[in-house]
């Protein structure tokens, strides 16, 4: 009886595997290769990681904003931002403060370093992948959207929260 083996390989005979499907695969290595140097580029020339960042320029666009709407602007989740807050608050980046009005509700700001480090960093991978998808046409995005949900469905990963800073 034949057995799956490493590699999609079927009792120790290779697949023969089209061309498209192999561009699929070559691509999404890239993209992983693709964010894995950013990363890298950012912790090394920076010392902060691409949330960070985001969460830097969410505040450097918007103003001073609360962990919710920060949480927003990144498209991640409100718990993921308080996080990204305390490291950016250690490294002087970003400072908390309260209403005077309402001392429950916390406001986010940049300090000048921060401020700093917004205007130097190289812009987010996100935020390339972003004007780019609005160059595109409504009927290209959706047919994107569409072929990414199906390959999120395939490896059963569409519930993970994917941004954990």
């Amino acid at each position: 009886m034949a057995t799956e083996n490493e590699g999609g390989r079927k009792g120790g005979k290779r697949e023969h595997y089209d061309k498209n499907t192999r561009g699929i695969i070559f691509s999404i290595r890239r993209l992983m290769q693709a964010r894995e140097l950013y990363k890298k580029e950012l912790n090394k020339k920076y010392q902060i990681s691409a949330s960070q960042l985001n969460c830097l320029i969410s505040l450097y666009e918007n103003g001073p904003l609360p962990p919710s709407q920060i949480a927003k602007h990144m498209l991640v989740e409100s718990s993921t931002v308080t996080g990204v807050v305390d490291r950016l608050e250690r490294k002087g980046f970003v400072i908390r403060t309260r209403s005077s009005s309402d001392r429950r509700v916390i406001t986010v700001q940049l300090t000048p370093e921060g401020e700093a480090m917004a205007k130097s960093a190289p812009p987010p991978i996100q935020q390339k992948i972003l004007d780019g998808l609005s160059a595109l046409s409504d009927e290209e995005t959706a047919s994107i959207a569409h072929a990414l949900r199906t390959l999120t469905s395939m490896l059963d990963v569409q519930d993970l929260n994917v941004e954990k800073a």
